[in-house]
């Protein structure tokens, strides 16, 4: 039953690229706040519509793990959001190319999160055990998360990635025109976007590290975590350009994945003593930080 499933969002999936792509992807121009509200819609709904599918077909305990697993990830995006925004920021990267230079880099972080996920639940499903390896991590970052002060800028030179690609890369920062090589006196460089691309899709491997463990606590299911993984950093995009003049009006949104993260954590560890809880008691717990936590964040910036 998985495989028709499966082709059903692959179809789903190729149709609504079509439609991003032909929507606000245009080369060299820049996306209106409308236009990503419109796309952020869509993929919003299309997930929603999708768990509708699935809990048609596989019951509600599977439609609850998708819903659940798809916000976790998408708040976890959020964050992804900010760094995009201090990448950008720091390369001088021009609005004009922001779309495409978004769009390469999450395909690639896709491919990378299709590795890491097929990865996790070979290893869980092998070696149990390591599940309370996961739990304890989660619990280690969520603490960390909630005393963590925001950044102010992207220190390249301390960037583990970029510092090898400058070592090991001939890179230019020559105006390339959107272009991602650039030849120069017979020598092919790699241009300032194509390290943007490289940054992005790299340092969404970092939120992987802790999206991963904190979805596969909600569901071991490949069809759940692939699907919710997937819709969730395919709508990065449209909501980058949609929050990205506002993501200061979310400073405590940080503080609500943190208590998610300790949550889904503590629930892991729960494991050991055999303690069960429902799916829609996780997904009220993580619809109640998400919102919770953003209109605080609202109420706190509009009184100021």
């Amino acid at each position: 039953m998985n495989t028709w499933i499966f082709i059903v969002f692959g179809i789903v999936l190729l149709a609504a690229l079509l439609l991003d792509l032909g929507l606000i992807s245009k080369k060299g121009s820049a996306i209106s706040m409308s236009k990503a509200l419109v796309q952020t819609l869509m993929w919003v709904a299309l997930a929603m519509a999708f768990a509708a599918f699935l809990w048609y077909e596989r019951g509600p305990k599977t439609g609850a793990q998708y819903v659940s697993a798809y916000l976790m990830e998408w708040s976890l995006s959020v964050d992804n959001i900010f760094v995009f925004i201090l990448l950008f920021r720091s390369f001088g990267v021009k609005e004009q190319y922001y779309a495409r230079v978004l769009l390469i880099g999450i395909l690639m972080a896709i491919v990378f999160r299709i590795l890491f996920i097929s990865f996790g639940i070979a290893i869980v499903t092998a070696v149990h055990w390591v599940l309370y390896i996961f739990g304890g991590f989660l619990l280690y970052t969520g603490f960390t998360m909630f005393r963590a002060k925001e950044k102010d800028d992207f220190d390249a030179e301390n960037n583990k990635v970029y510092r090898f690609l400058k070592k090991y890369f001939p890179l230019t920062d020559q105006d390339s025109s959107g272009k991602l090589l650039l030849k120069i006196q017979g020598k092919t460089y790699f241009t300032t976007l194509s390290v943007v691309i490289i940054l992005l899709a790299t340092t969404d491997i970092v939120f992987a590290l802790d999206s991963i463990p904190a979805v596969l606590a909600i569901s071991r299911e490949p069809l759940v975590v692939y699907t919710s993984n997937i819709f969730a950093v395919l709508g990065l995009r449209s909501l980058f350009f949609l929050l990205r003049g506002a993501i200061d009006r979310f400073k405590y949104l940080q503080q609500g994945i943190a208590i998610i993260l300790v949550f889904i954590g503590a629930k892991m560890l729960a494991d050991i003593v055999h303690v069960h809880l429902e799916e829609w008691i996780s997904l009220a717990v993580i619809v109640g930080c998400l919102g919770g936590s953003i209109l605080f964040s609202l109420y706190k910036t509009s009184a100021k």
